[in-house]
């Protein structure tokens, strides 16, 4: 049961002040947002013209983008969308939630709540507009500034047989969970504040950029042949990545590695873990981006990847430290998850086989003893899991894609060099987003500070930053 701290001491002036620039912050969005609600509005009613006795011949019709949409194809869609979003709230929240202490778990749940509805406002006033509108091969245009022309009949070319309404949607959940990853490196020590600052410029600097080089319509990485079917290179390096560099820039929590830092509730991440998996078959089967053939093979590409990499972590830790853990499959299970995210549209169920099982080994060696070796303070293995993992399966895409399932040969069918264009991506996405990700902090950190108090951190951010605990 959670319990909310009495506040009795009366208002001052300076929560006045306070308050001013997020009302006038608050009238901007309003303003800004008056053109795109007119475009949605009815047209004006005119005075229909008086009969005249000589036909005229009407003009040809436009082809309606709406005629070409398939009903089937957009239900799965929104179903897809649906589970994408349950992968943040709850799956993700309950996951991180049950591995940190029970005095920071409010707080952790709290940092996935609030990026939710965050990243939502901010995806619809310009991040879908940078990412996934004509501009350059670096960065999208501003069309859909507030989703300006969005309307009924709206569709992407990206997606021709579902509204734009539906992959704008589906594409914004991609953007909910990708910051949301990110928490889980610098867990119980950075302040709520700097954590929306953070998300809120990350997600316009970094992941925008690299969702439309990628993705977008004439993307550079995308146009030079990187493949990532449902967000390796995305979303994945691109938050582990982001996580490292805060968890280096922010330093190790106070009492690490001298002090015991148990996991809260592991039924939590059982729970959040479960919810994952069954959301992933959105993420991946659901960017098809249509109720179709390739679909279906990413689910099955996904299922077996995620129960390979499972059992894979499980009998290395067995073979490593003597017993399997709940812990241990849990992240077993995201491990193979995340790698199969790049290769699911492109693989088959053998390469879903064997990227699975590299998964989950790889990503115990890197989670378990890489973070021991190299000394960083990733609180929940953001970096270990979901850069390692989503690095690993970009590569092995190039190596088992196959033509008849993705349209572009990998190694295994004679595309040698596949490989190499996979670890193109891979590296552009690693140093953008590190050199940015650590341009940002490091602003952060000199203006408004990144990091709590000793003295917050040792007595919780559940008490000490939301007045809140369980008990």
């Amino acid at each position: 049961m959670a319990t909310r701290s009495d506040i009795t001491h009366p208002r001052k002036v300076t929560h006045m002040k306070k308050f001013l620039p997020m009302l006038a912050l608050s009238l901007f969005v309003l303003i800004g947002a008056v053109p795109a609600w007119a475009q949605v509005a009815s047209a004006p009613v005119s005075t229909a013209p008086a009969a005249t006795t000589t036909p005229v011949a009407a003009p040809a019709a436009a082809p309606n983008p709406a005629a070409f949409i398939n009903s089937g194809d957009n239900a799965w869609m929104l179903t897809s969308t649906a589970l994408v979003l349950m992968m943040t709230i709850p799956g993700l929240a309950l996951f991180y939630g049950g591995m940190v202490r029970k005095k920071n778990v409010l707080a952790t749940l709290m940092q996935s709540f609030a990026i939710t509805a965050l990243v939502t406002v901010l995806w619809m006033i310009i991040g879908y507009s940078l990412a996934f509108t004509t501009g350059n091969g670096f960065i999208g245009g501003v069309s859909r500034f507030f989703l300006d022309g969005m309307g009924l009949d709206a569709v992407n070319p990206l997606a021709p047989t579902i509204p734009e309404s539906t992959y704008m949607t589906f594409q914004m959940t991609f953007a909910i969970i990708t910051p949301a990853l990110i928490v889980g490196a610098f867990a119980e020590r950075m302040k709520f504040s700097a954590m929306l600052w953070f998300m809120g410029i990350w997600l316009l600097a970094v992941y925008a950029p690299i969702a439309h080089m990628v993705w977008g319509p004439g993307g550079w990485l995308g146009s030079d042949g990187v493949l990532d079917y449902a967000g390796g290179t995305v979303v994945h390096i691109n938050a582990g990545v982001a996580g490292l560099v805060a968890a280096l820039v922010m330093g190790k929590r106070v009492g690490y590695k001298k002090e015991t830092m148990p996991p809260h509730n592991l039924v939590l991440t059982l729970i959040g873990a479960s919810l994952l998996w069954v959301g992933w078959f959105g993420f991946n089967a659901g960017s098809a981006g249509a109720a179709n053939d390739r679909a279906g093979m990413a689910m099955a590409a996904t299922q077996i990847a995620t129960a390979a990499a499972a059992l894979g972590w499980m009998f290395t830790e067995w073979k490593a430290k003597g017993k399997p853990t709940i812990l241990g499959i849990c992240s077993g299970a995201v491990a193979g998850l995340v790698a199969i995210t790049p290769a699911s549209g492109f693989v088959g169920p053998g390469g879903a086989l064997a990227i699975g099982i590299a998964a989950g080994m790889v990503c115990f060696w890197t989670a378990v003893y890489m973070k021991e070796m190299i000394g960083y303070d990733d609180s929940l293995d953001a970096f270990g899991v979901h850069a390692i993992g989503g690095a690993l399966g970009a590569i092995l895409t190039g190596v088992f894609a196959v033509k008849a399932i993705g349209g572009t040969a990998g190694v295994l069918e004679g595309n040698i060099g596949q490989v190499l264009i996979q670890a193109k991506g891979v590296t552009v996405t690693v140093v953008y987003d590190a050199v940015v990700s650590f341009i940002i902090l490091k602003l952060l950190d000199m203006t408004i500070g990144l990091r709590v108090t000793e003295e917050q951190e040792r007595e919780g951010l559940d008490i000490s930053l939301h007045g809140e605990q369980v008990l």
